[in-house]
């Protein structure tokens, strides 16, 4: 019997999977009667819109785009007309500029035609397919993918990340359960772009019919592997991961490349394979919607990009009456983002829309002074200190911060989830990486 692999640390948390997680993909409907489509959804550039009030636009059309290396273009989600480019706020809390488009009563279908001669193209071409087509890493980072697979070298380890570990989510079980056919191939492409020797699908243990449909499907495959993973957070973050797949640590700092590893989402693989093969942009995704018992029709669905969270809620059930006190996430429930504004829209990058009661997000109680109780520094995946680390950013202290390794936090939220004195813990660390991220940059020139 296999034992499932992990990394050291972390923590076994609630799943709350429970609601989704044997609901079929479907696509939501109604469509939206209005998209809203930030100009900028990747880590870099705004791109600059393509398109004025009043322009017709079909589905898959580009509206924004720039000639940068950090960029990627956004496109149409919608048939209809455009109203207005303009800011509009997202779900970050900060305002972006956007292109908003009144849909057309009757949606096409997107009109996708099939490369059959993918296999010869060359890997220049392959990324360039990529960085066209809008392709960002759909798992929460949001980087051009077409800069995530560039090495200067053949990249031995592509990883796909299929842990899947935030509660609540579903929407990447679904896919490798339902769209198996697609990420292999997806994963083939992203094999021929890094020259990789061998592709690990690592899979938590508490999704086994993904785990079961994955083997059958790549058992002709000698350079595929299916790695059952340990059901333990955060085990889908890229050192973690690397870490329980490989056994390989990368340095601080490092690029996951510099250890012969490139880690690729579920999704953004799938994307992959949709936008070199059907040459279809990256202008919907597969989002899960869920709750606590708090979304009559909870569910994975086919979501334009550009939907707003209002319509996304009230398409699932949800009387929006009903809800005070309640906290809405885009996102996961450890690293998602609350949203201050049920017109933010949904982006690349979002897998989740959860809508958390009352009593899980309202801890009484204010905070408190930090006890040095440890139990932050017990879990952390990346050993680091985060109670000191929290101190630094409070005190504005950021070359203490950058001495501790504030870059190399990831953000996941165990140190708030296990402090006792409610202390803002990941937030206030969060806040200090930037400017420890200068001060790390000027010790290095």
């Amino acid at each position: 019997m296999r034992r499932e692999k992990s990394f050291d640390k972390g923590m076994y948390i609630p799943h709350h999977k429970e609601y989704t997680n044997e609901k079929n993909i479907t696509r939501l409907l109604p469509y939206p009667e209005e998209v809203i489509i930030p100009l900028n959804q990747h880590i870099g550039e705004t791109v600059d819109p393509l398109v004025e009030p009043g322009d017709r636009v079909e589905v898959g059309d580009k509206i924004g785009d720039l000639d940068e290396f950090w960029s990627a273009p956004v496109f149409a989600s919608v048939s209809g007309v455009v109203r207005a480019v303009e800011e509009r706020p997202t779900g970050t809390g900060c305002d972006c500029l956007s292109v908003v488009i009144e849909a057309d009563e009757e949606q096409p279908e997107f009109q996708s035609s099939v490369r059959k001669d993918w296999q010869s193209l060359s890997i220049k071409e392959l990324k360039q397919l990529l960085k066209e087509n809008g392709i960002v890493g759909m798992g929460g980072a949001a980087c051009p993918t077409h800069i995530n697979v560039s090495a200067d070298d053949p990249v031995p380890n592509l990883i796909l990340n299929g842990a899947e570990c935030e509660p609540f989510l579903t929407c990447d079980h679904r896919m490798m359960a339902e769209w198996a056919d697609k990420l292999v191939k997806g994963a083939q492409i992203l094999f021929k772009i890094i020259q990789a020797q061998d592709c690990f699908i690592g899979i938590e243990t508490n999704k086994p019919d993904a785990i079961e449909i994955l083997e059958e499907k790549t058992a002709g495959l000698d350079n595929f592997h299916v790695v059952p993973l340990d059901t333990k957070y955060p085990q889908g973050y890229k050192k973690t991961l690397i870490k329980a797949v490989t056994d390989k640590e990368p340095p601080m700092g490092a690029r996951s490349a510099e250890v012969g590893c490139i880690v690729r989402n579920v999704g953004t693989t799938i994307a992959i394979y949709e936008a070199v093969v059907h040459q279809k942009p990256l202008f919907e995704r597969v989002t899960t919607v869920s709750g606590p018992h708090t979304v009559p029709e909870a569910g994975n669905y086919i979501i334009p990009i550009g939907t707003t969270v209002r319509h996304i809620l009230t398409s699932c059930g949800v009387d929006l009456n009903n809800i005070e006190g309640h906290k809405v996430v885009m996102g996961g429930a450890m690293t998602g983002t609350a949203v201050n504004t049920l017109d933010a829209p949904l982006t690349k990058s979002d897998t989740g829309v959860l809508l958390l009661p009352e009593e899980m997000v309202n801890i009484s109680g204010e905070p408190g002074p930090c006890i040095r109780c440890g139990k932050c520094v017990d879990n952390c995946p990346m050993f680091l200190f985060p109670n000191e680390l929290s101190l630094s950013a409070e005190a504005e202290d950021y070359h203490e911060a950058e001495r501790l390794h504030a870059t190399e936090c990831a953000e996941c939220g165990i140190c708030s989830y296990v402090c006792p004195s409610l202390r803002p813990v990941v937030e206030n660390i969060v806040q200090a990486k930037p400017e420890a991220k200068k001060i790390r940059r000027s010790k290095n020139k």
